[in-house]
């Protein structure tokens, strides 16, 4: 990842305890937290949920179950990688078996704009997640900063 893209990663993005019923109540409810913040178009919803429907993006990694959902970047005003880290895990489908739903624990929500910046944000959050102790320790934050500064060291 360049180490610009870094800065994709603020603690105003961070969000614990998202209480939502499905993939699509979690969708909307990060909605109305990004729009508000200058993020998505106003049609990112639209965008992010068909898309998930094509691609799903629920992970089962070694120590845990994740979903990377990212729109396509005409849904995305400005860049951003929000990090949600739900009350309860959330449903998502599963990327490479849809019938087998994945309980994702942490979502890493991508809005990112430029050409081949999503398999480079995915590969390197995919060596994140496969590694217990780096996962143990992003679980671990319980504040946005602390989050931010975790995550953004496993970058390098």
């Amino acid at each position: 990842m360049a180490k610009q893209d870094k800065s994709l990663f603020r603690p105003d993005l961070v969000f614990f305890d998202m209480s939502c019923t499905d993939e699509w109540d979690f969708f909307k409810q990060l909605e109305a937290k990004l729009a508000p913040m200058g993020y998505i178009q106003d049609n990112w919803y639209e965008g992010i949920t068909t898309r998930e429907k094509k691609y799903p993006t629920g992970l089962r990694c070694p120590s845990i179950e994740v979903a990377i959902p990212h729109a396509d970047p005409e849904y995305i005003k400005k860049p951003y990688i929000a990090v949600i880290v739900p009350k309860e895990p959330i449903n998502f489908r599963h990327m490479a078996e849809v019938d087998d739903p994945v309980d994702a624990q942490l979502i890493m929500n991508l809005g990112v704009v430029r050409d081949g910046g999503q398999v480079e944000v995915l590969q390197t959050l995919m060596n994140i997640f496969a590694d217990d102790d780096k996962v143990a320790d992003v679980m671990a934050q319980k504040t946005p900063e602390g989050m931010v500064a975790t995550i953004t060291k496993y970058f390098e």
